[in-house]
């Protein structure tokens, strides 16, 4: 069962976003991936807004197992909340939801490893499910849409770029089936902007770099989530590669910049979402040891070679000038949050 989000993050998020549910009270929203990483503290944010500020808002969340997601967060799903789910697959579920106002898309299979060598199924699941609900969207009256996309979209970032803008023309290798989700998602933002000529009024993207928070999942894809699982076991961190160098934005930022993307975003323009402070994958790990209180020791399985370091770490000049974000939570912080609460949901 998993344990609710700090009460501190989630009166950080709702502080700083007062005018949205001013602007967004009464209304009703559709939001896919409400069961993963990112959307569960979506909707966490959403329920104590209703319960803080009274946003009076209204939420229909699209699970393909409604009883396992009660089970597992049950302070989430509760009868007597505004939330409730709705029964469907995302490339197949019954549109006829009912009258909408807002249209969340944050469904991805990118966190789940029985499906990571299911390269065409991912691909089916990003492309498929994103017409799917887009169609929902138009039918049942939206008249705004946010689709999380991801920094996947620009394909391999150069070694020498030190941060990729959303002005950046590469894009994942078309010859490399590896590459479904990073192809799926360009094609998924092609069809959400393709929506403003078939009807939807507003649409705006935000392309997702690495996130760290409470809820992370720590048997993974994701390094943080497993460096903490050795750590919490008292391993020694396994890793294969120090060089690569990423960024790591905390969960309740991501929350407060995906609203104002929602809210104030261009339409039909996409941003960058992510921290612009980079850290190699050696260094992450020696930073979760010292906070664990061990001499760092992580082992490292492949000898690192001379060429650069690959890079996943975002430009977000576009997001703060335009949209007054900020990085809020520094990586120090967003890994003690992190870690203390997955000390706590594993003693619990």
């Amino acid at each position: 069962m998993r344990q609710a989000l700090p009460r501190e993050d989630l009166d950080h998020v709702v502080g700083l976003t007062s005018d949205i549910w001013r602007n967004l009270s009464g209304t009703r929203w559709f939001v896919t991936g409400g069961t993963g990483f990112i959307g569960s503290w979506f909707l966490e944010v959403i329920q104590h807004a209703n319960e803080s500020v009274n946003a009076d808002i209204d939420v229909a969340v699209l699970s393909r197992t409604p009883q396992r997601a009660i089970e597992s967060a049950p302070h989430l799903f509760d009868p007597r909340s505004r939330i409730t789910l709705v029964a469907g697959d995302v490339t197949s579920f019954a549109t006829n939801i009912g009258a909408i106002d807002v249209c969340v898309h944050a469904a991805t299979d990118v966190g789940d490893t029985t499906k990571a060598a299911d390269y065409q199924r991912i691909f089916d699941s990003v492309t498929l499910g994103t017409r799917r609900v887009l169609d929902a969207a138009i039918d049942n009256g939206a008249s705004q849409f946010l689709l999380t996309s991801s920094g996947a979209v620009y394909g391999t970032q150069p070694p020498e770029l030190e941060r990729i803008p959303e002005s950046y023309g590469g894009a994942p290798d078309l010859l490399d089936y590896r590459t479904a989700y990073g192809q799926g998602k360009r094609a998924a933002e092609w069809l959400a902007t393709t929506a403003l000529s078939r009807g939807l009024p507003r649409v705006a993207i935000a392309r997702i770099f690495a996130l760290l928070g409470p809820g992370l999942p720590l048997d993974g894809p994701f390094a943080a989530g497993n460096f903490i699982r050795d750590a919490l076991a008292a391993r020694p961190i396994a890793i294969r590669d120090g060089r690569p160098v990423r960024s790591y934005l905390y969960a309740s930022d991501a929350c407060i910049w995906l609203l104002r993307i929602l809210l104030s975003g261009a339409n039909g323009g996409a941003y960058n979402l992510g921290s612009e402070r980079p850290v190699s994958i050696a260094e992450l790990a020696s930073a979760i040891e010292r906070l664990f209180d061990r001499e760092p020791r992580a082992e490292a399985s492949d000898t690192p070679s001379s060429a650069l370091p690959p890079r996943y770490v975002p430009d977000t000049t576009k997001a703060r000038a335009g949209l007054g974000l900020a990085e809020y939570t520094s990586l120090e912080a967003a890994l003690t949050k992190t870690i203390n609460w997955s000390r706590a949901a594993a003693i619990a």
